[in-house]
């Protein structure tokens, strides 16, 4: 038992020794498809010329901390927020809003290979989906709804100064959530029946900094 626990001590040393913390921020733009919501709105308040695309832009922001482990193996925490938004105003005089924030914690594995001036990181992760909605016909309701996701990451981080490197990197992420809605009601589709919900499949490019000590 004392072996073992002498090992496991030694282990910890020898990480601690060798291990670098890379600390990000990146702002990014996804572009994602989401077909609940795209259909909600497209079949009850977009007019002809104001449709939703099956693809449609939002933005996210993004901070990051990875500890290697190991010269070429590292974990993290990513906290990432997608903000997306819809508005029109109509001849009438009327107008629609709906927006959303979805937050995206995400445990992140990474391979990574590092060189003179530079690093390259690939690798994924996977965590809860905490989402807001506000949606405004007449007056404001607020929404909300959960889930979970996975996300797959490749970027590259080159050197600006000592410890202080630009970052570049695209993502691939499937965010899968629960229905709508607050304590008095869901938001349902009148065309389909269905209740909506938030669920995408994203393709993302950012750019940031990376503090690497």
């Amino acid at each position: 038992m004392k072996t073992i626990y002498s090992i496991i001590l030694l282990f910890i040393g020898v990480s601690s020794a060798s291990a670098q913390w890379d600390l990000s921020l990146s702002m990014g733009l996804d572009l994602k498809y989401g077909p609940s919501f795209r259909d909600y709105v497209n079949s009850s308040f977009a007019s002809g010329n104001n449709q939703i695309p099956s693809f449609k832009s939002a933005i996210s922001f993004s901070g990051e901390v990875d500890y290697k482990l190991s010269r070429s193996f590292a974990l993290g925490l990513e906290y990432d927020l997608q903000i997306d938004s819809y508005s029109i105003t109509y001849s009438t005089g009327g107008a629609y809003e709906i927006s959303y924030n979805m937050q995206r914690p995400s445990l992140m594995a990474y391979y990574v290979y590092p060189g003179t001036g530079y690093q390259f990181k690939f690798g994924g992760g996977v965590g809860p989906r905490f989402i807001t909605l506000t949606e405004k016909i007449n007056t404001s309701a607020d929404y909300s709804s959960a889930g979970y996701g996975f996300v797959l990451k490749a970027e590259g981080n080159t050197m600006l100064s000592k410890n202080f490197y630009a970052l570049i990197g695209t993502n691939f992420r499937y965010d899968i959530s629960g229905d709508v809605s607050n304590s008095q009601n869901s938001i349902i589709n009148r065309a389909t029946g269905e209740n909506l919900n938030l669920s995408t499949i994203s393709f993302g490019i950012y750019l940031g900094v990376t503090f690497i000590l």
